[in-house]
């Protein structure tokens, strides 16, 4: 059965707000993913949230019906709230009708077989959370392996980065890595390791990339850093032809993984 909720000094309520905060992420290890597009793509694989809240309406959506079951069947628990309190959470002009809250799904490094797929993505110091979600939805597109955050990246468990994913968060493996500990690993990497660098000659449509491929990318500002750009087998760059001399982050890691794949 579903609790009704009408205050907004009640402590979930509160304790759910307080998950945009970081500090809060980090301490529970869980997330808040809003709208129904997500939180069914996190039911639709086997991740039902932990708390699922949400505005009731007559008759009830069926993938909201669904998300209420998939919630329950794995001893969530299910809100019912007013659309003050929904507002209060989703800190937006128009917020949506549901919000889920879910477990952090780190992947470790070791785990990973590098020959399970064709392509995948190291990300280094990413700071933007749009862009990594949309690398993340990118990358689930294309069918990468996973993403791999080296250094000290954004947090993929943002609202703003779980916004982007569209979903495809609980869908890409995530990794997190040290820089030592990603260069350890990358040693027994079994393809092409390949980063876009400013200097260099090579056009990206012309290399030749052994599979599987790892795409290195680095940070919006600065690039990769010489310890990764020493990392990368094959250094391309992706010509600007107009007046703007770079591409947005997430706009050429798309380019370089459709390239890839």
């Amino acid at each position: 059965m579903s609790r009704e909720i009408t205050s907004l000094a009640n402590p979930q309520v509160k304790a759910v707000r307080a998950l945009h905060m970081g500090k809060e992420r980090r301490e529970t290890g869980l997330f808040l993913a809003e709208g129904l597009k997500i939180v069914t793509e996190a039911v639709e694989l086997s991740r039902p949230p932990k708390t699922l809240l949400y505005v009731p309406e007559t008759p009830i959506h069926p993938l909201l019906d669904r998300a209420i079951e998939a919630t329950m069947a794995a001893g969530g628990e299910v809100l019912e709230v007013t659309p003050a309190i929904l507002g209060k959470i989703a800190r937006r002009d128009n917020p949506q009708a549901v919000l889920g809250v879910f477990e952090q799904g780190l992947t470790p490094l070791a785990a990973l077989d590098p020959t399970s797929a064709k392509v995948w993505v190291g990300l280094e110091k990413v700071r933007d959370p749009g862009n990594l979600g949309t690398i993340i939805r990118t990358a689930d597109a294309a069918g990468c392996g996973g993403v791999i955050l080296i250094g000290e990246c954004c947090d993929p468990w943002s609202v703003e980065c779980v916004r982007a994913t569209m979903g495809s968060i609980f869908a890409v493996p995530i990794v997190r890595a040290r820089e030592a500990e990603f260069l350890a690993w990358r040693e027994s990497w079994p393809g092409s390791v390949v980063g876009t660098l400013l200097t260099a000659t090579t056009d990206y449509r012309a290399a030749h990339y052994a599979t599987p491929t790892l795409i290195l990318m680095g940070n919006e500002q600065q690039g990769l850093t010489p310890e990764m750009a020493a990392a990368c087998d094959i250094a391309v760059k992706i010509p600007m032809r107009g007046r703007a001399d770079s591409l947005n982050l997430a706009v050429a890691t798309g380019v370089m993984i459709y390239a890839v794949s």
